[in-house]
């Protein structure tokens, strides 16, 4: 599939997983199934106006608020680092993930909007792509192993799975 081209401040990203819409979307809003995909910890209230707060790899604390939060279709939140790599303070950005059903599963497209710079769509772009592939893995009833990115992975484990 042809994704149009997006603005410089978006990153746009699509990918099929053999699962249904309710299974991925589970990923999308249950604490301990996110953090099986994406993060450390974290806190999350999975609704309209509710925080999240959760530590992505070593000490890069992502935090926002859920804006749209439509069962099996789609996820709204906004997205910023309290402390991290890049300067996009918590609430700048904005993610939307949409779950389209399939013949062999669903359709997951998300869309990063409102980045600050290219090098910002660059890593986001690199991150999303990693994180979206472990949510795959997961939403298809594998284990993706521990997340090579967090510091506390063993060695052994990072050079395993980078490999």
């Amino acid at each position: 599939m042809t994704i149009p081209p997006t603005p410089m401040d978006t990153v746009t990203l699509e990918r099929r997983i053999a699962a249904r819409p309710e299974t991925v979307f589970g990923f999308l809003t249950d604490r301990e199934k996110w953090l099986s995909w994406m993060g450390a910890d974290g806190s999350f209230t999975f609704e309209p106006g509710g925080s999240y707060r959760t530590r992505v790899t070593g000490e890069n604390v992502a935090s926002g608020r859920f804006i749209t939060v439509d069962p099996h279709r789609r996820v709204v939140f906004s997205w910023g680092w309290e402390s991290g790599p890049l300067p996009v303070p918590p609430g700048s950005s904005t993610i939307e993930i949409t779950l389209a059903p399939t013949p062999d599963g669903t359709l997951l497209r998300m869309i990063h909007s409102g980045l600050p710079s290219t090098e910002a769509c660059e890593a986001h772009a690199e991150s999303w792509q990693h994180y979206v592939d472990r949510l795959a893995t997961r939403a298809e009833g594998g284990d993706p192993g521990p997340d090579p990115w967090l510091p506390d992975t063993p060695e052994s484990e990072r050079d395993r799975s980078e490999g």
